[in-house]
């Protein structure tokens, strides 16, 4: 593994990371305006992070 593998590896978590806290931010807004939606707004949430932790781990295999 050369020095530019470990750029895009750093790249990728880093990508990985800010799409996960947006999404959390995002749904953190949202409950915060319809509290009687939080079950499904948290559902929604763990499941794009998951997607996302999923497609990051996968790229860092791949870089």
């Amino acid at each position: 593994m050369n020095g530019l593998n470990y750029i895009g590896a750093g790249l990728i978590v880093i990508g990985a990371a800010v799409g996960i806290g947006r999404i959390g931010g995002s749904a953190m807004d949202a409950i915060a305006r319809q509290p009687e939606a939080s079950g499904k707004i948290q559902t929604a949430m763990l499941i794009a992070a998951a997607l996302i932790e999923g497609i990051g781990f996968a790229a860092l295999f791949a870089a």
